[in-house]
């Protein structure tokens, strides 16, 4: 039986990468999906559902703006009844290198993309599933967002305050039914880090990326869209308040150089 047979669902950053990989998988499961990115490529996304025989609308949309996140939820409602789902995937890396040459405005965009839009997000959808007494709401945030060295300054900081949003929020919902976790990906080969997986196999380093987890290996964004499967449905009934890495064990280990040590 499918795992979300008759629920309705939101995701966000769904042109691409994880995103598209999460709402192609919820509709396979079963959900009625509205797809929102602000890139135009959403569309894509949605016919591809739609030509499996599942059902999608497709939004282009900023996550980060409070009126665009409150239309997306009304015309869900308005389009399929309810919401069951919603997950803030939307994210951007934002200003890199030194931090004396980084600007205020660069972080405040990013903070606006990456964490504004999950609060919108517990503000909009989250209001409606609490009236109804269910419903899971899952946040994109990073191991960047657990540890340094993860990622950019201004990225990881985000991420961080997309974990303690998840933790958080999770009792602002008490006693609504509504569940409240936050996925931590580790390296995922997606659009934001094409560049290192392509610079990688252009120098013949391939095998080298993902080299400091146990698997050692990057990920693929099915691996992420599975996480967010599981915590979407009726399984993870008893999961709430949580910051999950999916990370092939990077988070679970303190530093050390690969391959010097082996224990068997």
């Amino acid at each position: 039986m499918a795992r979300l047979s008759g629920k309705k669902a939101i995701i966000t950053g769904a042109a691409s990468g994880i995103g598209r990989a999460t709402a192609t998988l919820f509709a396979r499961e079963g959900a009625a999906v509205v797809v929102v990115d602000l890139a135009p490529e959403v569309t894509a996304t949605a016919d591809e559902i739609n030509a499996a025989g599942g059902k999608a609308i497709a939004m282009q949309a900023d996550a980060g703006e409070d009126d665009a996140i409150h239309d997306v939820v009304a015309r869900t409602i308005s389009e399929f009844g309810t919401v069951d789902v919603a997950y803030a995937n939307a994210g951007i890396v934002g200003p890199v290198g030194p931090v004396f040459e980084q600007k205020a405005e660069d972080w405040l965009n990013l903070l606006r993309v990456n964490l504004v839009s999950g609060f919108l997000m517990l503000k909009h959808a989250g209001k409606h599933m609490a009236n109804q007494g269910r419903g899971s709401i899952v946040l994109t945030a990073s191991v960047a967002g657990l540890r340094a060295n993860a990622g950019p300054l201004a990225y990881s900081a985000s991420k961080a305050g997309v974990i303690n949003m998840a933790q958080t929020a999770s009792h602002d919902f008490l006693g609504t039914g509504v569940r409240v976790n936050a996925i931590c990906p580790g390296l995922i080969e997606t659009g934001m880090t094409r560049p290192t997986f392509e610079g990688a196999r252009e120098r013949g380093s391939e095998h080298k990326i993902g080299q400091l987890n146990p698997l050692q290996r990057g990920g693929q964004p099915n691996e992420i869209a599975n996480m967010a499967l599981f915590l979407a449905s009726d399984e993870a009934s008893y999961v709430n308040g949580q910051a999950i890495p999916v990370d092939g064990g990077l988070s679970s280990s303190l530093p050390f150089v690969p391959g010097g040590r082996r224990q068997r």
